[in-house]
């Protein structure tokens, strides 16, 4: 069984389809709301602290699903529940665009959260059963593209339907973000599969030889994933990406056009700039931690998000706004991808949806912390320039975490 493996794995269609499924529940789903938000807030009536605290609750609702959703999908199978969570998603993204208060947009934003937590964790973690640790890396990293691919599709959509519907324009870019949303969740539910052994192959890149084998849901010690002392280390260094680069995305278009005297097209165009630059991005830092090791991999990347938080915040300028929006994209989205490696490389592919999940519990705590943080700086200080430079101190902390993290072979003797 297995021993004839077919020209193009299954592994690579796996791929894809993750890949469109961050694309919904991470791109479209969490940022559309940065260029949605200036004339919602208007429309609405909203104060700078009650637009980060409708992002905050988007990720409460993110968190709830991280705490249980790994542990689901480990029991059940990622195919399932990423089926679910994205109906869910796509279904709350229509229903925001129907609000009309705080409260209501509220409600459906801690909804799509939930549908994200759903979406996204299992999906990630299914990656680590469909690719051998020499190509997990590389493998997240694509699959985190697909946020990008979402920037760069969500400036042209967002910004044409503006123009068409004027003052209800955030309305029906909500309607057609959460279109997308559901036909990217029917093409996760048709094509995703929970393992190789569905399609009688072997992870892709795995030894020859090796032997296919699915471990019951019954039989895994579900206790290694908290037990772990990696995992918790791990766990700690993402708080910083929750909290920092979250401030960053959320108020992008809302900190230039408010200070940097940019218009709402000016804005969009340069966060369409940073979805392009950022395409390629997990797949090199993936990669390059499968070559030098993820923590020094996730070091360097936070080493770069703190360089650009700080310049977006000092240099008050096109150019240094630039600057930052490039060293952004060429690690925007490189983190999540390492961290869904580093899960797979510690606790193995079946537990790596629990163990992605726990640690996006706390990424999700510093997450749901950074916009409602930073919009009450926003109102206290009439400026977002101390909420970047918390933002740039936060990534430099999460640089110096990951130089501690433990190397797999070294976790797993101490979790054995």
């Amino acid at each position: 069984m297995g021993s004839e493996q077919p020209r193009l794995h299954y592994g690579w269609v796996i791929l894809v389809v993750a890949t469109l499924t961050i694309m919904g529940c991470i791109g479209f789903a969490r940022f559309g709301y940065t260029l949605i938000l200036p004339p919602m807030q208007a429309a609405l009536d909203l104060s700078n602290t009650q637009t980060g605290g409708l992002a905050t609750g988007n990720f409460v609702g993110y968190l709830v699903l991280a705490v249980v959703g790994g542990y689901v999908a480990s029991r059940y199978g990622p195919r399932r529940v990423v089926g679910v969570s994205m109906l869910l998603t796509g279904v709350t993204m229509v229903l925001t665009g129907l609000a009309n208060s705080f409260g209501g947009a509220l409600v459906w934003r801690v909804l799509t959260g939930v549908g994200t937590g759903g979406s996204n964790i299992p999906v990630m973690g299914l990656l680590s059963a469909w690719f051998a640790p020499r190509r997990r890396g590389l493998a997240t990293g694509v699959a985190m593209a697909g946020a990008s691919l979402a920037m760069m599709a969500t400036g042209p959509i967002v910004l044409r339907t503006f123009d068409w519907y004027g003052e209800d324009g955030w309305r029906y870019s909500w309607f057609i973000l959460g279109a997308f949303v559901l036909l990217l969740g029917l093409l996760a539910a048709a094509f995703l599969r929970d393992h190789p052994a569905e399609k009688d192959l072997r992870p892709v890149a795995a030894a020859d030889g090796s032997v296919i084998q699915v471990d019951k849901a019954s039989s895994l010690d579900w206790g290694r994933v908290y037990r772990s002392k990696a995992v918790w280390n791990l766990a700690l260094v993402y708080i910083a990406f929750g909290f920092s680069y979250v401030i960053y995305a959320t108020f992008f278009a809302k900190y230039l056009q408010a200070e940097g005297g940019y218009t709402e097209e000016a804005a969009g165009n340069l966060w369409a700039i940073v979805g392009w630059i950022s395409i390629f991005c997990g797949l090199i830092w993936g990669t390059v931690s499968d070559w030098i090791g993820r923590k020094y991999g996730l070091a360097l990347v936070y080493l770069a998000h703190a360089i650009s938080f700080a310049t977006f915040a000092l240099w008050q300028s096109p150019e240094g706004y630039t600057v930052s929006a490039v060293i952004f994209g060429l690690t925007a989205w490189s983190i999540p991808g390492i961290v869904a490696a580093a899960c797979g490389d510690y606790l193995g592919s079946r537990l790596a949806p629990a163990a992605l999940g726990f640690v996006a519990l706390f990424f999700g705590l510093g997450q749901a912390a950074g916009p409602s943080v930073a919009g009450i700086l926003a109102d206290a200080t009439g400026s977002f320039v101390p909420a970047f430079l918390l933002a740039a101190a936060l990534s430099f902390l999460g640089g110096v975490g990951a130089l501690l993290l433990r190397s797999p072979r070294t976790a797993i003797r101490d979790n054995s």
